[in-house]
């Protein structure tokens, strides 16, 4: 059952100010504008207090269904005023000359609601804070208060002028649903994203078990589940990305089809000053990759010594790299591959170490643990983390046997474990995303304590992914960007012309780094590849290039649109194979190391940006003095990428596997 409507601002003498010769005698219109707490979401409305104006030449306005009232510029004046809208300072002024309002009939629903909205005045208008880009204030001292909303299909609002007062305490209102900060090109507007608990609550739509529910939703209703389910991580991320102004970043329709149109045409566009433009170039032939055996408990013992140390660590990792890990070896070597353990420690020093590490724990989980329920009552945040882990953790992997059943040791582990990583950063907290990714952790250790610093090791890696601003994410999906632009500028011009161009659509992979994508041991085995940083920096990048990469013929050629695609790669879930992508991403990274022309953008990106990043295979000296900087590559980037292939053959005949038919035990 839906929460009751809660009104959090109600504000009168709220007025739009209208053209006196058009409306008669009256040039203003007053109004209550309130600010409502629906429970799912906030929603802000304006009604007018008097009825009685003619509408027969007040113009219009074109909304989606999220809206009561819709808004659509007069097609006579669209493309002079748009313009208009968007750069005029007095932009808010020219609306009544601009735009009608068209009464549209309320649908939502919420017929529970305390606040009736279906018996609103025809002059009303109101509208989802999901759907809001940006606000615009007044310049102070320049007569009443007003604002100016613009939502995220440039559509501008009548500003609304506060002559009771009240526009600032609607602001600070506003920010217990959204972030508001100060355009960087006119202090007077406030750019919207979403604060952490909106982002955490909006992943839930991403997150459902195998997808199934929202398939069903995208075959009855693709539009309205796309914008429905994923709006609040999309429309965050295109305010990260495209800025204020949207239009003014995207490459016109004519570009892109002169590019696809003339094979090898290479259009050198400086979008943006200061960066580098990748254009059309050739990367040669893709090799061909085989994969290796998992590293056996032999093998592994092989690699230590008498006290306990890792011999050669790099070998290990490259192992590892080429053929993962046999389950039995994974509890002890997952600590090295997330510096739980050092490399060069002892068997006694891990011993001491995790010693050490499990009264640590335990001292921050009793600090929870003893918090009583008044102090509870007290303690909003920490209330807040302990009802979403609950709810999350009561739903991860519960077809997995470790999880499944009622009252399963495994879930109140998860539990635990979580909310003692509240304590461990309670800046941080909880994101929903995060049982995702201890799951599998726990599983192969089976220890609460080694899972506990093996996930805080984890999130270490992706902390900036979960922030409040998410900066993590927003750099990555440029980053993968840039790197799909470079592997077949053909296909991210496609994406780019279907408003894909950001990669909205790979927001789980990177943010719960596959874990949706592939089954749960195939997930184990991509982790520890992944977590050797072998080939190179963010190796996950080009893992998903190589889906993209798989995928992108069906995706052209059925010339999906952006609704399409994004249900395309949902429905990829638990279809791809681990082993095949990372074969593909391996290839992709070949084939980029023997390119003597990687751009510079490229090379930072994987970190070939000097002769000291390297191959695993290859040990390079640094430069001699008046070498130029990235000589080195033309020099020896053919040698590396042959010696890097040849590890496969090397690692067959070394590598042991484990008997069929022979119980293992996990390597302590």
């Amino acid at each position: 059952m839906a929460a009751a409507a809660k009104i959090v601002y109600e504000q009168d003498g709220v007025f739009i100010h209208l053209c006196s010769e058009r409306i008669g005698e009256q040039d203003t219109l007053p109004g209550i504008l309130r600010l409502i707490d629906k429970g799912t979401g906030a929603v802000v409305d304006w009604s007018p207090v008097d009825d009685s104006l003619d509408p027969s030449n007040i113009f219009c306005a074109g909304k989606d269904s999220s809206s009561v009232v819709e808004w659509s510029q007069c097609p006579k004046e669209k493309s002079s005023r748009s313009t208009m809208h968007q750069n005029s300072c007095e932009a808010e002024w020219d609306m009544v000359n601009t735009v009608t309002f068209k009464k549209k009939p309320f649908i939502n629903g919420d017929d529970d609601s305390t606040y009736n909205m279906n018996k609103r005045s025809k002059w009303a208008f109101s509208f989802n804070l999901t759907d809001l880009k940006s606000i615009k204030k007044n310049l102070e001292g320049m007569g009443w208060s007003y604002l100016v909303f613009c939502l995220w299909d440039d559509t501008f609002l009548p500003a609304l002028h506060f002559h009771h007062g009240g526009s600032t305490i609607l602001l600070q209102c506003l920010k217990r649903y959204v972030l508001l900060s100060e355009s960087s090109h006119d202090d007077r507007v406030l750019l919207v994203a979403y604060n952490s608990k909106a982002l955490s609550q909006s992943f839930e739509n991403l997150f459902e078990e195998h997808a199934v529910g929202l398939v069903q939703k995208f075959k009855k209703d693709p539009y309205t589940t796309t914008l429905g389910g994923f709006s609040k991580v999309t429309n965050y991320l295109m305010y990260a990305f495209r800025g204020y102004d949207v239009t003014s970043q995207q490459r016109p329709a004519s570009e892109m089809d002169l590019s696809e149109s003339i094979s090898g045409l290479e259009i050198n566009h400086q979008e943006e000053p200061g960066f580098e433009v990748i254009t059309r170039i050739d990367l040669g032939t893709r090799p061909e990759i085989q994969r290796g055996e998992p590293v056996s408990i032999e093998r592994w013992l092989q690699c230590m010594d008498a006290e306990g140390k890792v011999l050669d660590p790099d070998n290990v990792k490259k192992m590892i790299f080429k053929g993962g890990l046999c389950h039995a070896v994974r509890r002890l070597t997952w600590k090295f591959l997330l510096n739980y353990f050092p490399w060069d420690s002892s068997k006694e020093d891990r011993r001491l170490l995790t010693k050490r590490k499990t009264d640590e724990y335990f001292r921050m989980k009793l600090q929870w643990k003893s918090v009583s329920e008044e102090q509870e009552k007290r303690n909003t945040r920490l209330k807040d983390y302990k009802s979403l882990i609950e709810k999350d953790v009561n739903r991860t992997d519960r077809t997995n046997p470790f999880y499944e059943g009622h009252e399963n040791p495994g879930l109140i582990l998860l539990h635990d474990i979580l909310m003692t990583y509240c304590m461990y950063d309670f800046d941080l907290g909880y994101v929903q995303g995060m049982s995702d990714l201890l799951s599998p952790i726990l599983y192969v250790m089976e220890n609460e304590v080694d899972a506990f610093w093996c996930f805080v090791a984890f999130i270490e890696q992706m902390h900036c992914n979960f922030e409040e601003q998410m900066q993590g994410m927003k750099t990555e999906l440029s980053q993968l960007s840039t790197l799909l632009k470079l592997l077949d500028l053909g296909f991210w011009n496609y994406l780019e012309s279907q408003e894909s161009g950001y990669l909205y659509f790979c927001f789980r992979w990177l943010l719960i780094r596959f874990k949706r994508e592939f089954s749960f041991q195939d997930t184990l085995r991509l982790w520890e590849v992944m977590w050797t940083g072998l080939p190179c920096q963010n190796f996950h990048l080009l893992i998903c290039c190589a889906i993209l990469d798989s995928e992108k013929q069906k995706i052209m050629e059925n010339h999906y649109g952006f609704n399409e695609i994004l249900k395309h790669i949902n429905e990829l879930s638990l279809k791809l194979d681990v082993e095949e992508v990372l074969c593909k991403a391996e290839a992709i990274y070949c084939q980029m190391m023997k390119c003597k022309d990687l751009p510079q953008a490229v090379g930072e990106i994987l970190g070939l940006k000097d002769s000291t990043v390297i191959t695993p295979d290859l040990e390079i000296s640094a430069p001699e003095t008046g070498v130029p900087k990235n000589s080195w590559r033309a020099n020896h980037s053919d040698l590396a990428v042959a010696s890097f292939m040849q590890t496969n053959e090397n690692l067959a005949e070394h590598t042991d596997t484990a008997q069929n038919g022979h119980k293992t035990t996990a390597v302590e």
